[in-house]
């Protein structure tokens, strides 16, 4: 019952966010109002943008005391790497459970539309399964594992959040000082959720990533 409250909720967010569209826009004129509050962002928020040339001659690292973010121009993500992990990446050939717990921001609207990182459900991990194959990954979230499937019904796990599985490594906290990885990612609808995409509207996302067993 809480699930469907919280995921009536985040609809509720999403359909007022629709309904303030401008029905005659454009393509290029949303796209243009979604870079527009990415870089409003980038700019409220002291982001310092890093070329991806940039990230790898600092070692796969982003400075947080710098707010820092790489920016992959392929596909318009932005990643901070906020904890590198402990663990290994997945290897090639591997498919894995993943365990999160996330916060997704609208940007356009600058609101909260889903999270399973607060006290009410704290025993709720999200839940997908990835496969990597060379340098692709591919994922699925389990359903009735995870309140993105919930509130957007379907099982493809955005595209954005598989840009740190390249870059993090995935395991489990097994002595002092063990802490699973953490990013902060800026995720532009054609890398994003299914509403996302289909509505045109970039998301902030604060995810931990674990290894499931």
């Amino acid at each position: 019952m809480r699930k469907f409250i919280f995921s009536l909720l985040s609809l509720v967010g999403i359909v007022t966010f629709l309904a303030s569209c401008d029905n005659h826009e454009t393509y290029a004129d949303k796209k243009a109002k979604e870079r527009d509050a990415i870089n409003r962002y980038i700019i409220d928020s002291a982001v310092t943008v890093i070329t991806e040339n940039e990230f790898i001659n600092k070692g796969y690292t982003t400075d947080v005391s710098k707010n820092e973010f790489v920016l992959f121009s392929s596909t318009g993500v932005y990643m901070q790497i906020v904890r590198q992990g402990c663990g290994e990446k997945i290897k090639d050939g591997e498919t894995v459970m993943v365990l999160s717990r996330y916060k997704e921001r609208n940007l356009m609207s600058d609101t909260l539309l889903s999270s399973n990182d607060n006290l009410t459900y704290s025993a709720i991990a999200e839940k997908f399964r990835v496969t990597r194959t060379g340098s692709t990954y591919s994922a699925l979230f389990v359903a009735g594992n995870s309140l993105m499937y919930d509130l957007y019904k379907t099982t493809s796990v955005p595209s954005g959040w598989l840009v740190p599985l390249s870059y993090i490594d995935l395991g489990r906290p097994e002595k002092e000082g063990d802490q699973v990885a953490k990013v902060r990612l800026i995720v532009p609808h054609s890398q994003g959720q299914s509403y996302a995409t289909a509505n045109v509207y970039p998301c902030l996302y604060d995810i931990s990533y674990e290894r499931g067993i």
